[in-house]
């Protein structure tokens, strides 16, 4: 049997929402396996503050992915940085869109779904794109969806509606580029404790909400790190339209 490896020395990613969360963690996850890894978010001086601490394998690249003249200058920022195609991209920037629909204004529906569905098709199309044109024979998209892609979610219907939209986006790209050298996967996280939520889990609301999971407890940033470098690494290399749920259980 040959051996595997999670190693990804040799390949150049771009991961959106990565100044700050979970997007901070896979870059510096990323770098930390090998790859050369270019941060993109809207907030500079954090990129350009985790690129330092991250070191000669890492590169801001201020972006929103709302708008698609800011991702193609991103790719452009990255290759010019790294003299390489992306062969490698996360796609994980997200706003939460939290409130009750029916008091929800028309524009924050609207940012929501752009940000998070619009956004993450759009980065995912123009990595294909370039990996496609530069002839990469094992490109890889990531994209982060959540849990509440499948349950009733009330006060998150936005939210929700726009990762269910990235799970089934997912798939459908990965339909298309099937024969084109490119594995396109999503992971669905549950619930994990982040600086923007942990107010909220601090609250009686927030404490009987963890109650109700079979284990009864959050789940760590850390939970996402071996799927995200397996789905990045040679090793996925028969793995494409697939969702990865990570949850804890919660959805038991």
């Amino acid at each position: 049997m040959n051996g595997f490896s999670f190693d990804l020395s040799g390949r150049t990613a771009l991961i959106t929402g990565a100044s700050s969360g979970l997007g901070a963690r896979f870059g510096r996850l990323l770098a930390g396996s090998g790859a050369n890894v270019a941060l993109g978010a809207r907030r500079a001086d954090r990129l350009a503050a985790l690129a330092g601490e991250i070191g000669d394998k890492a590169c801001a690249v201020q972006m929103d992915v709302a708008r698609e003249a800011d991702i193609i200058a991103g790719f452009d920022a990255a290759e010019a940085a790294f003299g390489a195609t992306v062969d490698t991209v996360i796609a994980n920037a997200g706003i939460d869109g939290a409130g009750m629909i029916a008091e929800m204004p028309e524009d924050e529906i609207e940012q929501t779904l752009n940000v998070n569905l619009k956004g993450a098709i759009l980065t995912a199309r123009e990595g294909a794109r370039r990996m496609m044109a530069a002839g990469v024979p094992n490109g890889r998209i990531v994209m982060i969806a959540s849990i509440t892609a499948f349950e009733p979610s009330p006060g998150l219907v936005a939210y929700s509606a726009s990762k269910a939209g990235v799970v089934q986006a997912g798939r459908s790209m990965a339909r298309e580029w099937a024969r084109r050298g490119i594995s396109i996967n999503t992971i669905s996280p549950g619930y994990i404790r982040t600086a923007i939520n942990d107010a909220w889990f601090q609250t009686e609301a927030g404490q009987k909400h963890i109650a109700r999971f079979p284990r009864k407890r959050l789940m760590g940033e850390e939970g996402l790190d071996a799927v995200l470098l397996f789905l990045c690494s040679d090793a996925a290399e028969f793995v494409t339209g697939t969702d990865f749920v990570l949850d804890d259980g919660q959805t038991l």
